[in-house]
């Protein structure tokens, strides 16, 4: 994956989020006995929430990007009306939320036991009574401030009878307008930008998909029947394909991720998608973010949103994978710095120690090995042929740097080795500040280079015990008396 963007301009997007808006309720309990009333399950309500739900969770998502998001959408009079409102202006959205007096908010009341819904609840009519012309009235009075737009449809009566006047106006101004379609009739969507259908709701419309190819041929054939720019078919564990007009199949595969919920995937993937291409990222560039956000989102249970912050771990995970699962020798100060970068990305714990390791030996192994079980990363920073000639004469090191670095990388406990020319280590230290430092030997922890460094910034100083009988002067005094 190569992007070439600065992600936090993402930030900068206005999305307009149109569509059936709703309130997602969920009441949730233990089940210990079946009603004498009816053979049914009787919950113990213990726990419920509320969240916005339908066009109201795309908005969200732009939401936790940092981007704008304006939301549009029918509601009735009523008090859900007003916990929805209540809900997205909490978290950043612009809510312009129209009161039908005939009408009531769309919901959808989960009843939920050891985390499986046992029934589902809705309330809808459809708004068949709301006058659509101010509906469109307001969406058309939004396009001036704002640069893509985002149809949410579940088709609950919201979009339908403006689809066609509103598309036709978007298009006129060259206003993109993304689709995420419900049902087996896409010509409503005719002159979209983008539709982003899964694979199921494709398959409805162009008929089953049993290659690649026919996968490609179906798409050109609905993109050219209803003049579309293009089709992003979301495909689960087979990530995601993009159609255009005169180009080839662009196909991302799934980011592999345990999944433990889909529901909102498809808001999510709408939403960054929209967000990125508000912020001008080229479309191929808005999808590797959109295919991100999904593996992301999956793996959060129930409807979720994904943050700025979440996407630019992903980011720097996905784009530097490679180097990050390399281990070994460091070539520079920089190199390291990067590494403990990602590395902390992860969340991983940082553990750092330093010696001269001339000859590897029995008593440097256990040290290096009991230092790595303090935490996820162990970076060994060893001194150079003349820090070591400064501290223990001419005659040493016996072996060099190089192989001295290699030798030490060679240990499956280490993941990093670095060189450091100064006196001591401190400027590495300063650089990486581990979250542990390591020292062996009879040292007191505040004695050791590095000490306030790594206080300071909330680590430990540890002092590791070595093995008796255990050193390289040793093993040299013991070879020349032979």
């Amino acid at each position: 994956m190569s992007l070439s963007v600065d992600i936090a301009a993402i930030q900068q997007a206005r999305v307009l989020v149109l569509g059936d808006v709703m309130l997602d309720s969920y009441w949730s309990g233990n089940t210990q006995r079946i009603s004498p009333e009816a053979p049914v399950p009787v919950v113990h309500v213990q726990d419920h929430y509320r969240r916005p739900g339908g066009a109201a969770n795309v908005a969200l998502n732009i939401a936790a990007l940092g981007s704008q998001a304006l939301l549009i959408g029918l509601v009735g009079d009523d008090e859900n009306a007003t916990l929805l409102e209540s809900a997205l202006t909490a978290q950043g959205v612009q809510a312009r939320l129209l009161r039908t007096p005939n009408g009531q908010t769309i919901t959808k009341l989960r009843i939920m036991s050891r985390n499986q819904q046992l029934i589902r609840l809705d309330t809808e009519d459809g708004f068949i009574h709301y006058d659509h012309d101010t509906l469109l009235a307001h969406a058309l009075d939004a396009l001036d401030d704002v640069d893509v737009v985002v149809l949410s449809d579940y088709n609950k009566g919201t979009l339908r009878p403006i689809l066609s006047a509103f598309l036709a106006h978007c298009r006129s101004i060259n206003k993109p307008v993304l689709v995420d379609p419900k049902g087996s009739d896409f010509s409503i969507y005719a002159g979209a930008t983008l539709l982003t259908p899964n694979m199921s709701e494709f398959e409805a419309v162009a008929g089953n998909s049993d290659s690649d190819d026919t996968l490609q041929q179906q798409a050109q054939q609905l993109i050219q029947q209803h003049q579309l720019d293009g089709l992003l078919v979301t495909r689960s564990e087979k990530g995601m394909a993009l159609f255009q007009q005169q180009a080839s199949a662009f196909m991302l595969p799934a980011q592999v991720r345990e999944v433990f919920d889909v529901t909102g995937a498809g808001d999510t993937v709408i939403a960054v998608l929209s967000a990125a291409l508000g912020a001008q990222f080229s479309l191929h560039d808005s999808v590797r973010l959109a295919n991100l956000a999904a593996g992301i989102v999956v793996g959060k249970m129930g409807t979720a949103t994904v943050s700025l912050a979440e996407l630019q771990i992903a980011i720097a995970s996905t784009l530097h994978s490679q180097v990050l699962s390399q281990r070994g020798v460091v070539s520079s100060n920089e190199a390291l710095a990067q590494q403990i970068t990602l590395a902390r990305a992860k969340g991983e714990t940082i553990v750092m120690t330093n010696g001269c390791f001339d000859i590897l030996h029995a008593g440097h192994v256990h040290y290096l090995n009991e230092a790595r079980k303090l935490g996820d990363r162990l970076v060994v920073a060893i001194n150079s042929d003349e820090s070591i000639r400064q501290l223990k004469g001419e005659s040493r090191p016996i072996n060099t740097l190089d192989h001295r670095m290699q030798v030490i990388a060679a240990l499956e406990c280490v993941d990093w080795v670095v060189a450091f020319t100064d006196d001591t280590p401190a400027a590495l230290i300063d650089l990486v500040v581990p979250d542990k430092l390591v020292k062996g030997g009879d040292y007191q922890p505040e004695a050791i280079v590095g000490y306030e460094t790594v206080t300071r910034a909330g680590g430990e100083v540890l002092v590791i015990d070595l093995v008796a009988g255990c050193s390289t002067t040793s093993i040299i005094e013991k070879i020349l008396a032979q």
